[in-house]
């Protein structure tokens, strides 16, 4: 679904991404790890071109995105993206906020888009909030906001750029749940995280990122339980 071809990106002289090439499959759960300032979210927003490569090409479903003639709007409308922030409208309501985009871009009548939404609210258990505003949410039900938001578009894959990582602790749970029914659903998802519970329940596929590049990766099982590389080896241990 995703080939991604010796990609770079530089921020003046600081390389960031390091000539990666990866291949993300239909159904793939990826899991990116790695330590702060590793490259993970750089790689994620690259998918997407929220980041424009240095160097390298990335195709996304057969159409080549990093190609100066591509639409990337039109191509973005099958990537749904999830933020560590919720960029929620304030000064529109929940069900406002997920059926703008599926109206504005034509893919919905508004109608059609009001039964979606309100069958995405009741999946991730928030129904009763449709009339309700950002501000009358906690920090968890936004970020369910979130994600109900982008699958509204009915999304080829879902990227997640640390999607608790701003939530108080006991609000994680709940947005990690909406994402393992997502998982067990068959989206296709690659996920930056800090929670390794979460990347050994649910990855498919595990890659550690440090210094720009993908130094390991496999199975749940290969690298948490059997880490070749030292620095994986050495990050373990601080975060397991």
């Amino acid at each position: 679904m995703i080939d991604v071809k010796h990609l770079s990106k530089s921020f003046g002289d600081h390389l960031v991404l390091d000539d990666i090439s990866e291949h993300i499959y239909p159904g793939d759960k990826v899991v990116i790890i790695g330590p702060s300032g590793s490259g993970k979210s750089t790689f994620l927003r690259s998918l997407n071109l929220l980041e424009e490569p240095s160097a390298g090409t990335i195709t996304f479903d057969g159409v080549e995105i990093t190609d100066a003639n591509t639409d990337i709007n039109a191509v973005r409308r099958k990537m749904g993206m999830v933020f560590q922030h919720f960029n929620l409208f304030p000064n529109m309501t929940i069900l406002r906020n997920i059926t703008l985009a599926p109206v504005r871009t034509g893919l919905m009548t508004q109608a059609e888009a009001d039964q979606a939404a309100m069958q995405l609210l009741r999946r991730v258990g928030l129904e009763e909030k449709a009339d309700a505003y950002p501000s009358q949410l906690s920090g968890g039900q936004k970020q369910r906001i979130a994600i109900v938001r982008a699958l509204a578009m009915n999304p080829k894959v879902m990227l997640f750029d640390e999607p608790t990582s701003a939530l108080d602790p006991e609000m994680v749970g709940e947005v990690l749940n909406v994402m393992k029914e997502l998982a067990s659903d068959g989206m296709t998802m690659v996920v930056v995280t800090h929670e390794m519970g979460f990347a050994r329940e649910v990855g498919n596929r595990i890659l550690f990122m440090d210094g720009g590049k993908i130094l390991e990766q496999g199975s749940p099982e290969a690298v948490f339980g059997n880490p070749q590389n030292p620095r994986l080896r050495d990050f373990l241990s601080k975060v397991l």
